[in-house]
């Protein structure tokens, strides 16, 4: 990262980082259901109509396999969608889009077309949500070859991940919890990309390795200064990238520490932890 530093919100940093991809690509253009609705998807998509043209903002109809098809169309014949779903369930309706047709067309055409195609996805319990509206349903689309899913939690991150995906020409989504959006912290000034090269540190120690995932990020540090105060002292990671995933920070971490405990978002079977937790096993213990 260069520039000077600010605190924003991550809600901010991403329409910062928005904007300035836009601005740099004139390529890049926006998709999605209620793009101008006043909440601007958390304050994200604000104000884009007054740094880039109008027509490069498309209010889509309300089919988001239909969105995400078009989306995909768009990438294959050069420009750069960026797709914002308001909840990650609405992919779901859209999986046949972003399974078959994003994440393989690269591969079926033996590399000769690519998706560069971002797909922004919202997480996280809230007012009104219920069952149906409140999953994290992160791990389902890690599983997919061809895809990358990125998880920011902090502003810095948030803003160097959403220009590098944009710039990126796979498919990416950038899965984001409702309650991060309102988290602060330093944001360089101007144009960056944050590498999809895996973890981050974010607190130090020697005791136990935590690797935690978006708002869980927040609270396992919240447990890591509780245990400073007890004695004991924890590493935590911020996963940041779950596809692809790499763990060389982290094995290393637990060779050192010798225990290891993950927390994500999502449900504790066969999901993004379990994965860690194979991983690890199999790099850093013996019988």
């Amino acid at each position: 990262m260069t520039g000077q530093e600010r605190l924003l919100s991550l809600s901010a940093a991403i329409r910062e980082g928005l904007i300035e991809t836009a601005v740099r690509d004139s390529s890049v253009v926006f998709m999605a259901e209620g793009i101008a609705d006043p909440s601007a998807v958390y304050g994200t998509t604000e104000g884009l109509g007054q740094h880039i043209d109008q027509e490069r903002i498309i209010e889509m109809p309300l089919s988001e396999n239909g969105l995400c098809g078009v989306a995909v169309g768009a990438a294959l014949m050069g420009k750069r969608p960026v797709v914002s779903l308001h909840r990650v369930e609405f992919a779901l309706l859209a999986m046949e889009q972003i399974v078959n047709n994003a994440a393989k067309a690269h591969y079926i055409s033996n590399g000769r077309h690519k998706v560069p195609l971002v797909i922004r996805m919202i997480v996280g319990r809230g007012w009104g949500q219920g069952p149906e509206h409140s999953q994290s349903l992160e791990t389902v689309f890690s599983h997919f070859p061809g895809l990358k899913v990125v998880m920011p939690t902090y502003p810095g991150d948030g803003k160097g991940l959403v220009i590098a995906a944009v710039e990126d020409n796979n498919p990416v989504l950038m899965i984001e919890h409702r309650w991060c959006h309102y988290v602060t912290g330093h944001v360089p000034e101007g144009y960056y990309t944050e590498p999809m090269d895996g973890p981050r540190a974010v607190h130090s120690g020697e005791d136990v390795t935590i690797v935690a995932t978006s708002y869980m990020t927040l609270e396992a540090v919240r447990a890591a200064e509780a245990l400073d105060k007890l004695g004991f002292s924890a590493t935590v990671f911020d996963l940041r990238v779950l596809r692809p995933l790499k763990l060389d920070k982290i094995i290393a971490s637990v060779n050192r520490t010798g225990r290891l405990l993950t927390v994500d978002t999502g449900f504790r079977k066969h999901g993004i932890g379990a994965e860690m937790v194979s991983e690890v096993v199999g790099n850093c213990f013996s019988a």
